[in-house]
Protein backbone atom coordinates (compact mmCIF):
# COMPACT_ATOMS: atom_id res chain seq x y z
CA UNK A 1 0.00 0.00 0.00
CA UNK A 2 1.30 3.52 -1.04
CA UNK A 3 1.80 5.28 2.27
CA UNK A 4 0.37 9.11 2.76
CA UNK A 5 3.72 10.30 3.89
CA UNK A 6 5.00 10.81 0.30
CA UNK A 7 1.34 12.16 -1.49
CA UNK A 8 1.41 14.12 1.52
CA UNK A 9 4.39 15.58 0.95
CA UNK A 10 3.64 15.55 -3.52
CA UNK A 11 -0.06 17.80 -1.80
CA UNK A 12 1.97 20.06 0.38
CA UNK A 13 4.64 20.81 -2.79
CA UNK A 14 1.46 21.47 -5.43
CA UNK A 15 0.02 23.88 -2.99
CA UNK A 16 3.43 25.57 -2.49
CA UNK A 17 3.79 26.22 -6.06
CA UNK A 18 0.10 27.00 -7.27
CA UNK A 19 0.12 29.68 -3.47
CA UNK A 20 3.04 30.96 -5.67
CA UNK A 21 0.96 31.54 -8.64
CA UNK A 22 3.37 29.29 -11.55
CA UNK A 23 1.53 27.65 -13.49
CA UNK A 24 1.83 23.80 -13.90
CA UNK A 25 3.01 22.38 -17.39
CA UNK A 26 0.44 20.14 -18.71
CA UNK A 27 1.44 16.06 -19.35
CA UNK A 28 5.08 17.22 -17.20
CA UNK A 29 3.86 15.37 -14.29
CA UNK A 30 4.38 11.67 -13.33
CA UNK A 31 4.35 9.47 -10.78
CA UNK A 32 6.52 6.45 -11.02
CA UNK A 33 7.17 3.33 -8.91
CA UNK A 34 10.26 0.85 -9.48
CA UNK A 35 8.59 -2.42 -9.71
CA UNK A 36 11.52 -4.36 -8.62
CA UNK A 37 13.50 -1.83 -6.24
CA UNK A 38 10.20 -0.29 -4.87
CA UNK A 39 11.58 3.32 -5.08
CA UNK A 40 8.64 6.20 -5.88
CA UNK A 41 9.23 9.08 -7.71
CA UNK A 42 7.24 11.95 -8.69
CA UNK A 43 7.83 14.81 -11.35
CA UNK A 44 6.25 17.95 -12.47
CA UNK A 45 7.18 20.86 -14.18
CA UNK A 46 5.63 24.23 -13.31
CA UNK A 47 6.68 28.19 -15.38
CA UNK A 48 5.73 31.50 -14.69
CA UNK A 49 2.19 31.74 -16.00
CA UNK A 50 1.81 33.13 -19.42
CA UNK A 51 4.86 32.25 -20.96
CA UNK A 52 3.55 30.19 -23.99
CA UNK A 53 4.94 26.07 -24.60
CA UNK A 54 7.76 26.06 -23.16
CA UNK A 55 7.94 28.58 -21.08
CA UNK A 56 11.12 30.96 -20.95
CA UNK A 57 11.49 30.07 -17.09
CA UNK A 58 10.91 26.87 -15.61
CA UNK A 59 11.30 24.61 -12.68
CA UNK A 60 11.26 20.99 -12.95
CA UNK A 61 10.88 19.46 -9.73
CA UNK A 62 11.72 15.47 -8.49
CA UNK A 63 10.69 13.87 -5.28
CA UNK A 64 12.25 10.45 -5.15
CA UNK A 65 11.41 8.30 -2.12
CA UNK A 66 13.63 5.12 -2.16
CA UNK A 67 12.66 1.55 -0.46
CA UNK A 68 15.15 1.80 2.57
CA UNK A 69 13.68 5.43 3.52
CA UNK A 70 10.22 4.08 3.83
CA UNK A 71 11.45 1.25 5.65
CA UNK A 72 12.95 3.74 7.81
CA UNK A 73 9.85 5.81 8.40
CA UNK A 74 8.25 2.88 8.90
CA UNK A 75 10.38 1.67 11.87
CA UNK A 76 9.89 5.32 13.34
CA UNK A 77 6.24 5.47 13.00
CA UNK A 78 6.19 2.37 15.16
CA UNK A 79 8.80 2.96 17.21
CA UNK A 80 11.46 0.94 16.34
CA UNK A 81 15.21 2.07 15.99
CA UNK A 82 16.53 3.18 12.81
CA UNK A 83 20.03 3.14 11.13
CA UNK A 84 19.60 6.79 9.03
CA UNK A 85 16.25 8.88 9.56
CA UNK A 86 13.31 8.12 7.13
CA UNK A 87 13.56 11.48 4.28
CA UNK A 88 12.57 12.65 1.20
CA UNK A 89 15.04 13.25 -1.39
CA UNK A 90 14.93 16.91 -3.99
CA UNK A 91 15.72 17.86 -6.80
CA UNK A 92 14.89 21.47 -8.05
CA UNK A 93 15.98 22.33 -11.57
CA UNK A 94 15.65 26.12 -12.82
CA UNK A 95 15.45 26.20 -16.51
CA UNK A 96 15.70 29.60 -18.58
CA UNK A 97 15.56 28.92 -21.89
CA UNK A 98 14.60 30.68 -25.40
CA UNK A 99 17.35 33.17 -24.63
CA UNK A 100 18.90 35.30 -27.69
CA UNK A 101 22.27 35.35 -26.42
CA UNK A 102 25.04 33.62 -24.00
CA UNK A 103 23.94 34.47 -20.85
CA UNK A 104 25.76 36.08 -18.08
CA UNK A 105 26.35 33.27 -15.34
CA UNK A 106 28.13 35.87 -12.89
CA UNK A 107 24.94 37.61 -13.36
CA UNK A 108 22.48 35.01 -12.64
CA UNK A 109 24.60 33.53 -10.24
CA UNK A 110 24.34 36.75 -8.17
CA UNK A 111 20.61 36.83 -8.15
CA UNK A 112 20.21 32.67 -6.92
CA UNK A 113 20.97 31.52 -3.62
CA UNK A 114 23.98 28.97 -2.62
CA UNK A 115 21.45 27.43 -0.37
CA UNK A 116 17.79 27.24 -0.71
CA UNK A 117 15.13 27.88 1.80
CA UNK A 118 15.35 25.14 4.51
CA UNK A 119 13.72 21.64 3.86
CA UNK A 120 12.90 19.70 6.99
CA UNK A 121 16.43 19.55 8.78
CA UNK A 122 18.43 20.52 5.42
CA UNK A 123 19.07 23.37 3.00
CA UNK A 124 19.72 21.95 -1.06
CA UNK A 125 22.91 23.34 -2.29
CA UNK A 126 22.91 24.65 -5.81
CA UNK A 127 25.35 22.85 -8.83
CA UNK A 128 27.59 24.17 -11.10
CA UNK A 129 25.44 26.41 -13.95
CA UNK A 130 25.14 24.11 -17.52
CA UNK A 131 24.82 26.30 -20.88
CA UNK A 132 23.06 24.91 -24.01
CA UNK A 133 23.15 26.51 -27.28
CA UNK A 134 20.58 25.16 -29.63
CA UNK A 135 20.81 25.66 -33.55
CA UNK A 136 18.30 25.65 -36.22
CA UNK A 137 18.72 23.39 -39.37
CA UNK A 138 20.51 26.33 -41.06
CA UNK A 139 22.94 26.36 -37.75
CA UNK A 140 22.00 30.37 -37.34
CA UNK A 141 19.70 32.06 -34.64
CA UNK A 142 21.15 29.91 -31.97
CA UNK A 143 19.00 30.05 -28.72
CA UNK A 144 20.48 29.38 -25.30
CA UNK A 145 19.39 27.69 -22.40
CA UNK A 146 21.13 27.88 -18.60
CA UNK A 147 20.06 25.63 -15.96
CA UNK A 148 20.79 25.39 -12.73
CA UNK A 149 19.54 22.29 -10.05
CA UNK A 150 19.22 22.38 -6.04
CA UNK A 151 19.59 18.97 -4.41
CA UNK A 152 18.56 17.80 -0.49
CA UNK A 153 16.61 15.70 1.01
CA UNK A 154 13.42 16.73 3.46
CA UNK A 155 13.58 14.37 6.94
CA UNK A 156 11.40 14.74 9.35
CA UNK A 157 12.57 11.96 11.88
CA UNK A 158 15.52 12.29 14.07
CA UNK A 159 17.34 9.53 14.86
CA UNK A 160 16.91 7.36 18.26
Amino acid sequence: MLDHVFTDAIGALREALVSAMLERQAFEERFQADVLLGDLTWETSYGLPGEGLPPRVRADITLDWPTWAQSAYRSWFIGEDFDEGPHIEVEIVVRIQRLASEPDLRAVLSVLPETSLQIGDERPERSSPTVEIVYDRDLEHPQYALEISYDGSMSSASRR
